[in-house]
């Protein structure tokens, strides 16, 4: 099963090419990553929204690794785009989230414009130190793991 949350488009992210640049497409996913796994005040959020983001919580996540694969330059459009996310590993103390970003809903044809993983491992703000994964993360996010992306080796 995978989570599509719609993401919105600024103006500044484009660049003097007119397309998104290859840095705000890093912030796009971390925009449909905090949408998707942290909690909010907002009674709207999604059942894996289970993270606590807010400054001294007691766990931090941090990005140990990224990558992209660009496919298509985004061209600029009022309406959000379609970011697609599962997990692709659920280990100890790390996950693995995978991305595909499409255009958006109702545009015909449906173009991906760029597939992206990040590994983010759980640390203790205290301690600096990873951390298991509790068991209620595990229960929420478990729904949501598939196969992991493979990227093209070029």
């Amino acid at each position: 099963m995978r989570l599509t949350v719609p993401i919105r488009l600024r103006w500044s992210d484009f660049d003097a090419y007119q397309h998104v640049n290859n840095a705000e497409l890093l912030r796009l996913l971390e925009e449909a990553r905090i949408e998707a796994f942290w909690a909010s005040d907002d009674e709207s959020a999604s059942a894996t929204a289970v993270l606590d983001g807010r400054p001294g919580a007691d766990t931090m996540t941090l990005i140990a690794r990224q990558e992209v694969e660009y496919l298509l330059p985004i061209p600029y459009t009022r309406s959000p785009l379609e970011i697609e996310l599962w997990i692709g590993h659920l280990g100890g103390a790390s996950l693995k989230l995978c991305y595909e970003i499409y255009s958006p809903a109702g545009v015909e044809p449906r173009l991906k414009f760029a597939q992206a993983a990040t590994t983010l491992v759980m640390v203790g703000s205290k301690t600096g130190r990873p951390e298991r994964i509790t068991d209620a993360q595990r229960v929420a996010w478990e729904p949501y793991v598939e196969a992991p992306l493979e990227f093209a080796r070029r």
